[in-house]
């Protein structure tokens, strides 16, 4: 499968929660260490948000400065506002920007401080914007298998939004399971029903779950041909921003696993490398 599947691992979204600051060149060491093992396609490696939003993050210049790149391997920022995206394309190492779309209106607001409809306006700045450096625009699909604030959700929504978003020339998507809402069966569903909507459409999957969930999620999205799959290793993460119980990404291990990524060797000293970063 190794050739058939893109893999990203995100220390980002591993780190972005955590209270202890971590110092700069630990978290260095650690991508560098991701890039030079060429398991992952992608790293989302830090993002260009208000550092007082998110405090764990607010080195993501200095590390960056710090990556070793590899043109095997992409690098990927997130990004929150045009501010965010005016920083982000001057970074000659960065390839891809990430922008956390949310469908529930309750979550856009907590995320990124802005209603749906001004999201919606940023997203076609900020394509633009990335176009002019050339540099990618992934749009995020936040609570795209439902969210815990009681908002409006269906997979006829999902399906709506992207179209809109489409409409603004957006060719890169990933489904995110914020909070943890999806199981497999729905996964299988949302996913075939995007895929038979969007044939030629390449949608990924940014699922959190609990360790004993994932792999029915990971093969449930496989299944219903999804080729696109983000983790993190030990299954760390979670978003600040969505509710107190947070719930890890997808441990990248499995990942890798599943998809006959590297040896249980390279896995287990990727393992080790994390887990210096965050003691």
């Amino acid at each position: 499968m190794r050739d058939q599947v893109i893999l990203v691992d995100c220390p980002r979204d591993a780190i972005q929660g955590l209270h202890n600051f971590i110092e700069t060149n630990k978290k260095i060491k650690h991508i560098n260490t991701l890039i030079e093992s060429e398991l992952f396609d992608v790293i989302d490696f830090g993002s260009f948000v208000s550092p007082k939003a998110v405090p764990q993050l607010a080195d993501t210049k200095a590390v960056l400065k710090g990556i070793r790149k590899s043109e095997h391997v992409k690098l990927l920022a997130i990004v929150a506002n045009l501010r965010g995206v005016q920083e982000a394309i001057q970074e000659e190492k960065i390839d891809i920007l990430g922008y956390p779309f949310s469908i529930s209106e309750t979550f856009q607001l907590r995320n990124t401080n802005m209603d749906l409809a001004t999201s919606y306006q940023q997203v076609k700045e900020m394509k633009a914007l990335a176009d002019s450096y050339h540099k990618s625009l992934v749009v995020y699909i936040s609570m795209a298998f439902g969210n815990p604030y009681e908002d409006p959700w269906s997979p006829l929504l999902v399906q709506e939004w992207l179209e809109k978003l489409l409409d603004l020339g957006i060719q890169e998507f990933s489904l995110a399971d914020t909070t943890s809402e999806a199981d497999a069966s729905q996964i299988s569903i949302l996913f075939n029903e995007v895929k038979s909507k969007f044939p030629g459409l390449e949608v990924g999957a940014h699922f959190h779950a609990r360790r004993e969930d994932s792999l029915a999620k990971i093969e449930a999205a496989y299944h219903a041909g999804c080729r696109k799959f983000e983790g993190a290793l030990l299954g760390y993460g979670g978003c600040p921003f969505a509710k107190d119980d947070l719930v890890g990404n997808i441990p990248s291990e499995l990942l890798l696993h599943y998809f006959g990524r590297g040896t249980i060797l390279e896995a287990t000293e990727l393992e080790h490398s994390f887990r210096q970063l965050i003691l």
